[in-house]
């Protein structure tokens, strides 16, 4: 059994996530953590269930999915995984985060990249790496067959998409990774993204006025 806990963070409103299992090992995916109190409420979650975190996962290096990965590894010593197309993605934060007026302090480099395929695991889970490029230039997302769920990131929203606009960014390379890749996992999983509430890809591929089956 995989359980997942959502916290809305930073003033873009990105969904971070903990996933764990009946061991108490956990993964902690695109932590935005921005202010004290969201990074003491990630914290708190964790110390209070008792969780060993072994995982540090970004889907992708925008801004506010890593302004908490420094944190993490002081506190717990886990250097992110992401693929390796998001090194300049990451390596751009720091011009970037001034721009938005944020504060950013340096995420820590990967020992290793996560490959296009493959999978990832923490306890008795195991995550599947799915590559879907088009948001942003190495963008993976995770997936767990047994209990058919997504980790998302930015490639798919409740009727909506990740945008194009940006660096790295291609609209048609997005489009055709969520019709072959995500629409092609059975209609009951359910997505949990970036950014707003959790969907589902059976919805996704009737009502998303974007992109549909």
């Amino acid at each position: 059994m995989i359980y997942v806990k959502r916290f809305e963070n930073n003033p873009f409103a990105e969904n971070t996530y903990i996933l764990y299992d009946e061991t108490h090992n956990c993964a902690i995916v695109d932590p935005g953590m921005y202010t004290t109190a969201e990074e003491e409420s990630v914290l708190h979650f964790i110390r209070s269930n008792n969780l060993k975190p072994t995982l540090l996962l970004n889907t992708h290096c925008h801004v506010d999915h890593v302004l908490g990965n420094k944190l993490i590894y002081e506190e717990f010593g886990l250097l992110p995984q992401f693929h390796e197309h998001e090194a300049a993605v990451l390596s751009d934060v720091q011009v970037r985060a001034p721009m938005f007026g944020l504060r950013y302090e340096q995420s820590p480099i990967p020992e290793h990249f996560l490959p296009m395929e493959g999978n990832v695991s923490f306890g008795n889970t195991s995550l599947q790496l799915i590559f879907a490029p088009g948001h942003s230039p190495g963008h993976l997302c995770f997936y767990n067959q047994q209990e058919k769920l997504l980790i998302g990131g930015d490639v798919l929203f409740r009727r909506s998409i990740g945008r194009t606009d940006l660096p790295g960014g291609n609209h048609q390379l997005l489009l055709k990774h969520i019709k072959e890749d995500l629409y092609s996992l059975p209609d009951d999983t359910i997505v949990y993204p970036g950014h707003g509430p959790e969907t589902y890809i059976g919805e996704e591929k009737v009502s998303n006025p974007f992109v549909r089956a």
